[in-house]
C-alpha cells in the first residue's frame, strides 16, 4: 500500500502486521555481486527481536530471517532481494475485547478513519514489528556502506526520562560498547540509573521515553543535495517515520538556538597528518586529496553544512515518546462515539529505547546508502576521484 516503500536507487518496500502470518521485506536496487553476510543481518535482527532480556516485552519470537529470492551462491544477483520473517508467538485474542474501542495514542482511530476499516489485532501496520523488515534492509545497506566507504554507525540510548548520559561530545567508540548495557547505555554509572527508572516504571504499570543518539563516521564529503533532498532533511524523514519517534535534533539541534555564531561556526583547518606545506588552497584544478582532508575544528554542524556532508562525522539524536500501551484504566470512545473505559494489556515494552537502538541504525544505513548510490549516478567524477585519493576521516 502506499507508504510503505521508501528509497530511490536503493528501494525498500516492508509488508506484513504484527498479529499475521509473517513480516518481511523486499530490497530493489542491490547491486549485483555483493556477497551479503546474512549472520550479520541476523545479528541487527537478534539486537531488535523482543523477550531478550527483563527490560523488553516477553513476546518470544525467534525471528529468524528466510531469504526467498535474490540470491545465488551467496552473492546477489541485482533482482530483487525477499526476505520473510515468521511471526510464532502472535496472540490475536488478547486484543478481541478492545476491538470496538480506540486505545488511547494508539493508530487505532487514524486507521480507521483513513481506510474505513482496521485490524483489531495489535497495531498492524503500525506496529513496532513492521521494523524488522527495515532492520534486515538497512543491514544489507550496512555492508554497502562499509565495504565501499568505511562508514560506521553507532547508535546508543542517551536518554530515559530525565535520567541522562549526554554523550553527544563523547560519542561511544563501537556497538559492542554499547552492547554492554542491558539498556544500551555505554556510561556504567548512568546505565544503572536508567535500568532501576525503567523497572520502577515497568512495575508500576506504565511507560517511558527518552533518546537515542547517533553518530556515523568516515563519511566522505559532498553527500546529499542542497535544496529538497539535504541529507539531515532526508535523515529527519527517516528518523519520523519510526514508530514512537516524535523529534530529530542534527548536530548542535535546538541547542544551537541559544548561541552566538562565533560559538557555533565550525572553524576548517587543515590537519597535520594532510602533509601540505602552505594553508593556502591549491589553484584550479584542484587537488581532491588536498581539499577532502579539509576538516573542522569543532562540529556543531553534525557533520551537514548546506543540505550536503562535509567528511566530520553525523551526530544525531532522535526522541521517543513513551509506549502507549499501560496497565491503569483510561478514557475513550468506542467506534460508534460512545464514551468507554479501557484497561489495556498485551505484552509491550515499558520503555521502547534499548530495542530502537538497531532500527535507528537501520535506517540511517538505508539513507545513507541512497544518498551515495545517488551521487554515483549523478556526479561520477566525484566517485572516481574518491576511489583515487580515498582520504581517511576524523572519528
Amino acid at each position: 500500500m502506499p507508504g510503505s516503500s521508501t528509497g530511490t536507487l536503493f528501494h525498500i518496500t516492508t509488508f506484513g502486521e504484527s498479529h499475521g502470518p509473517a513480516v518481511g521485506v523486499v530490497v530493489d536496487g542491490c547491486p549485483a555481486g555483493l556477497a551479503i553476510d546474512w549472520q550479520q543481518v541476523q545479528a541487527q535482527l537478534d539486537r531488535r527481536r523482543p523477550g531478550q532480556n527483563r527490560l523488553t516485552t516477553q513476546r518470544k519470537e525467534a525471528d529468524e530471517l528466510e531469504v526467498l529470492s535474490g540470491m545465488f551462491e551467496g552473492r546477489s544477483l541485482g533482482t530483487p532481494i525477499a526476505i520473510v520473517i515468521r511471526n510464532k508467538d502472535n496472540r490475536s485474542k488478547d486484543y478481541q475485547k478492545w476491538s470496538q474501542v480506540y486505545r488511547p495514542s494508539h493508530a487505532d482511530y487514524t486507521t480507521n478513519i483513513k481506510y474505513g476499516y482496521r485490524t483489531p489485532h495489535g497495531g498492524g501496520r503500525a506496529s513496532a514489528r513492521e521494523t524488522i523488515g527495515r532492520v534486515a534492509a538497512g543491514a544489507i545497506a550496512e555492508q554497502i556502506l562499509r565495504q565501499e566507504l568505511g562508514i560506521e554507525i553507532v547508535a546508543w540510548v542517551d536518554s530515559v526520562g530525565t535520567v541522562e548520559a549526554g554523550l553527544m561530545q563523547n560519542t561511544p567508540d563501537s556497538r559492542a560498547v554499547v552492547d554492554q548495557s542491558l539498556v544500551r547505555c555505554p556510561d556504567e554509572k548512568v546505565s544503572a540509573q536508567m535500568i532501576n527508572k525503567i523497572e520502577e516504571i515497568k512495575k508500576a504499570g506504565n511507560s517511558i521515553g527518552g533518546t537515542i543518539g547517533v553518530v556515523v563516521r568516515n563519511v566522505p564529503p559532498g553527500l546529499g543535495e542542497p535544496v529538497f533532498d539535504r541529507l539531515e532533511a532526508e535523515l529527519a524523514k527517516a528518523a519520523l517515520n519510526l514508530p514512537a519517534c516524535k523529534g530529530f535534533e542534527s548536530g548542535s539541534g535546538f541547542a544551537g538556538s541559544q548561541q552566538t555564531a562565533r560559538d557555533h561556526n565550525d572553524l576548517y583547518t587543515f590537519p597535520q597528518s594532510a602533509g601540505l606545506q602552505s594553508r593556502e588552497l591549491p589553484t584550479p584544478p584542484l587537488n581532491y586529496n588536498d581539499i577532502a582532508a579539509v576538516q573542522t575544528k569543532s562540529n556543531h554542524s553534525g557533520g551537514i553544512q548546506g543540505g550536503i556532508s562535509n567528511g566530520m562525522p553525523i551526530t544525531m539524536r532522535l526522541a521517543f515518546k513513551p509506549t502507549a500501551t499501560i496497565h491503569h484504566e483510561q478514557e475513550t470512545v468506542n467506534e460508534i462515539g460512545q464514551s468507554a473505559t479501557i484497561l489495556p494489556g498485551g505484552r509491550h515494552d515499558p520503555c521502547v529505547l534499548p530495542r530502537a537502538v538497531p532500527i535507528v541504525e537501520a535506517m540511517v544505513s538505508l539513507v545513507l546508502v541512497d544518498a551515495l548510490f545517488k551521487q554515483r549516478a549523478l556526479y561520477p567524477e566525484w566517485w572516481q576521484r574518491f576511489q583515487k585519493n580515498n582520504v581517511s576521516r576524523p572519528r
